[in-house]
C-alpha cells in the first residue's frame, strides 16, 4: 500500500496551487529586461523592398519571375542615413514577403536574390542591410511571412513548417542578433500555421528577440499590433492586455506608411508621400501615447529611397527636434534636489512618489514666469504602469488651473493644451496603484515654432 503524506500537508500544498492558479491584477504585471529597452528604442522603420518594387504592386501572387529584381545603384547605407536622421533606432526588413521571394540565399528555395539578376545571383540583401544598419548604429530585426504565395508545400500544413522553420533559423542564426521578428498574420487560404514551433525555434536561436504579432496571437507575441495602419494608437493606452482572462504585459506597436496607403514604392508617386504635419501628428499619436512609431519606408528599383522621401524624413527628425528639443523645465527652473530625477532629461534617473502613496505631486517653480503649451512624462515602468489619473496644472497666482487631465501615461505621454503663461507647473498624481515613478516631466513652446 502507497505511504501517503498526511491529510494538513496535503491541504496545504493544494492552497498554495490555488493561489498560484488565481488571476493576477493589472498592476501585479511588470515588463522583461527585453521589453522595456525595445520601449525605449520609441521609432522604428519597415522596410518593403522585392519584386512588387519592379512590378509596380502591394500584393505579390507568388508568379513573378526572380530575374525582375535588378536593383541598379543598391546602397542601404543611404537609407540607413535618411532613417537616422528622422530620429528612428531600428529597421525591420521584409525579408521575405507573401509572394514568398527572399531576399537572401537560401539554401530551401531558388525563389530569391540568387535567381535574380541582381550580382549575378551572388548577393544576399539582408547581410548588406543588416550591416548597414549596425554601421549608423540602429539595432536590425526581419519579419518573415508566413503566408507563402509561390511555395508548393504551403499545400501541406506539416511540410510547409518545416520549410518556413528552416528559413527562420537562417535568418536567426545567420545576421547578428535581431531587435524585433514579425509575425504578420495575413492571409492564410486556410493553411494552419504551427506558432508554438516557429517560436520555440526563434527562441533557441535569438532568445532576446522580441515577437510582433496581432492581438489574436497573444500567446507567441512580446509585442502587439495597434489594429489599424494609420499610425494612430486610441488612448487610453494600458502595457496590460487581457484576453479570455490571462494577463501579460504587452507594449503596442503602431505601423503606417511614408506613402499613403502603400509600403513598396510605385513609380510618380510623390503626391502620396506625407507632410511633416501629418508625420508630427503621427508621432504624437503613437509616441506620445506611450506606444512604438514603425514607420515604412521603400526605395525603388535603384536600390535607394526617391530623393523626396530622404529629405520628408530628414525634414520631419529636424521638426521632432525642434519641438521637443528645448525644455523649459531643465531650462529654467529653480532647483530643487529631490525632484531632479524627474527634471534632469535623463530618463535612467526617476523620481519616487512617497512609498506606499497612491496620490502624489510633482511641482516645477520657475525663476521667471515661462509660456507652454506642450507636456511631455514618462513613468519609469521596471515596477509596472501604476499611474491610473494625473492633470497638468499651471499656478496662475490664485489656484492651480488644470490644462490636461487623463488615465494612462505609461512610456511616453505627450499632452497640449493652449498657451499658458505660469511660474509653476506640476504634474497632479490623483490615482495610482502604488507610489508613481516619474522618469521625466517636461514642458515646451511650440507657439510660433
Amino acid at each position: 500500500m502507497p505511504n501517503f503524506p498526511p491529510a494538513a500537508p496535503i491541504c496545504f500544498l493544494l492552497l498554495i496551487l490555488c493561489s498560484s492558479l488565481s488571476g493576477q491584477s493589472f498592476s501585479d504585471l511588470k515588463p522583461s529586461p527585453q521589453q522595456l529597452a525595445w520601449q525605449d528604442l520609441e521609432f522604428g522603420v519597415i522596410l518593403h523592398f522585392g519584386t512588387n518594387t519592379f512590378l509596380d504592386r502591394e500584393w505579390g501572387d507568388g508568379t513573378a519571375d526572380p530575374k525582375v529584381f535588378a536593383p541598379t545603384s543598391f546602397d542601404p547605407e543611404q537609407w540607413m542615413r535618411a532613417i537616422k536622421a528622422a530620429g528612428a533606432k531600428y529597421v525591420v526588413l521584409v525579408a521575405k514577403h507573401h509572394d514568398g521571394f527572399c531576399l537572401w540565399p537560401t539554401e530551401h528555395t531558388d525563389y530569391s536574390v540568387k535567381s535574380s539578376a541582381w550580382e549575378n545571383g551572388h548577393g544576399d540583401i539582408v547581410r548588406q542591410v543588416s550591416d548597414a544598419a549596425r554601421k549608423y548604429g540602429l539595432r536590425f530585426g526581419v519579419y518573415l511571412s508566413p503566408w507563402d504565395r509561390h511555395e508548393p508545400k504551403y499545400k501541406d500544413s506539416a511540410e510547409y513548417d518545416n520549410y518556413y522553420v528552416a528559413e527562420l533559423q537562417e535568418l536567426a542564426n545567420n545576421y547578428g542578433e535581431l531587435v524585433e521578428f514579425w509575425l504578420d498574420g495575413a492571409g492564410s487560404e486556410g493553411h494552419v500555421y504551427n506558432f508554438p514551433r516557429y517560436i520555440e525555434n526563434l527562441r533557441m536561436y535569438q532568445p532576446n528577440t522580441l515577437v510582433f504579432a496581432d492581438a489574436a496571437l497573444f500567446e507567441y507575441g512580446d509585442i502587439r499590433w495597434v489594429g489599424n495602419e494609420e499610425g494612430a494608437i486610441p488612448y487610453e493606452n494600458w502595457n496590460v492586455l487581457d484576453r479570455h482572462g490571462y494577463l501579460r504585459w504587452r507594449p503596442v506597436e503602431a505601423d503606417t506608411p511614408l506613402h499613403k496607403k502603400h509600403w513598396f514604392w510605385h513609380p510618380n508617386d510623390e503626391a502620396t508621400l506625407k507632410s511633416v504635419d501629418e508625420l508630427v501628428s503621427t508621432y504624437e499619436n503613437t509616441v506620445g501615447r506611450g506606444g512604438q512609431l514603425m514607420l515604412g519606408l521603400a526605395p525603388d528599383r535603384r536600390g535607394l529611397l526617391p530623393e523626396a522621401d530622404v529629405k520628408r524624413m530628414e525634414d520631419f527628425g529636424a521638426a521632432i527636434r525642434k519641438l521637443y528639443g528645448e525644455n523649459l523645465i531643465a531650462k529654467e527652473r529653480i532647483h530643487n534636489q529631490p525632484l531632479e530625477p524627474a527634471f534632469d532629461g535623463d530618463p535612467d534617473t526617476f523620481w519616487s512618489a512617497p512609498a506606499g502613496s497612491h496620490l502624489a505631486q510633482l511641482e516645477a517653480d520657475f525663476s521667471k514666469p515661462v509660456t507652454f503649451d506642450h507636456c511631455l512624462t514618462m513613468e519609469w515602468l521596471d515596477a509596472g504602469q501604476r499611474i491610473e489619473q494625473y492633470r497638468i496644472e499651471a499656478w496662475d497666482g490664485k489656484i492651480w488651473k488644470a490644462l490636461a487631465e487623463g488615465h494612462a501615461i505609461g512610456h511616453k505621454k505627450i499632452d497640449s493644451f493652449p498657451p499658458v503663461t505660469a511660474s509653476r507647473v506640476r504634474l497632479n498624481i490623483l490615482a495610482s496603484s502604488a507610489e508613481a515613478h516619474i522618469r521625466e516631466f517636461q514642458v515646451f513652446s511650440q507657439s510660433g515654432k
